[in-house]
């Protein structure tokens, strides 16, 4: 497992995360917005990307493009993400990034999962074409907000390439225990999302990592049980941020460390 982190949930700043990365002792970053608050994925300065990633032997685990963020509803607004895509696929080839996260569209009333599912079969197909991995990520405000709802749209994608980025806190604000969203997904798993909090009062309370409810060492044993090896990336909610943030990067990475030691010792 890879400690990496959602780079603008701290800053936009290219070289400020940069330097967070390094400060943090995290191994690489998921790019979103980069540069102005209109700068996301795939309409950033490349060359910057290219050029300060160069020699730093960090990661890019992955990039965000705005894509099915809207109602699957609104077909010609999805369509023209699809359109658009073949701009992020041509970045990542360059910048050398493995894979895209993506939302499942918006929550909607009654929502179907078959256009879902023939939306991102057809951006997993792009993706296979430059030997890409799509991750679609669950949470609250998405159609897929619990692990076991995301596993359900998964089985209906013929694309052996698109895969889960599991988000125990959007399982656990949508109300599902995040060992049993985790279990759904076994298997699926491509990238994981990273923060905590509990529910207080009926309202999401954000909180340090391991200080809420997600049980983050139960996760990341049940993850290496389950043979993952990927990113997992850190989100930075509380204030001030680059204070937690080194706090939350810290204890994740020891969270790591002591389930590596504990599944390979003898």
């Amino acid at each position: 497992m890879v400690p990496v982190w959602l780079t603008d949930t701290v800053t936009s700043d290219l070289n400020r995360a940069l330097h967070y990365t390094q400060l943090w002792g995290l191994h690489g970053m998921e790019l979103r917005t980069v540069g102005g608050p209109d700068d996301r994925i795939p309409f950033v300065n490349e060359k910057q990307v290219r050029e300060q990633m160069e020699g730093t032997e960090l990661l890019l685990a992955s990039v965000v493009p705005s894509m099915f963020e809207g109602p699957v509803s609104d077909r010609a607004a999805w369509m023209n993400d699809l359109l658009q895509f073949e701009d992020t696929l041509k970045l990542c080839r360059r910048v050398g990034c493995p894979r895209i996260t993506v939302s499942p569209f918006a929550a909607e009333p009654s929502v179907s999962l078959v256009p879902i599912a023939d939306a991102l079969q057809q951006a997993g197909e792009k993706a296979a074409e430059y030997d890409l991995l799509l991750a679609v990520r669950n949470g609250p405000e998405t159609a897929c907000p619990t692990g076991q709802a995301l596993a359900d749209l998964l089985s209906r994608v013929d694309a052996p390439n698109v895969r889960a980025a599991w988000n125990p806190v959007g399982a656990l604000r949508a109300g599902e225990s995040p060992t049993t969203g985790l279990a759904a997904l076994a298997g699926l798993v491509t990238l994981v999302r990273c923060s905590d909090g509990y529910v207080e009062d009926g309202r999401w309370v954000d909180a340090s990592l391991g200080d809420g409810d997600v049980g983050w060492t139960e996760q990341l044993e049940q993850l290496a049980a389950q043979g993952f090896q990927g990113p997992i990336s850190l989100e930075v909610y509380l204030e001030p941020r680059p204070k937690h943030g080194l706090r939350s990067a810290t204890t994740l990475i020891k969270m790591i460390r002591d389930v590596r030691a504990r599944t390979t010792s003898p």
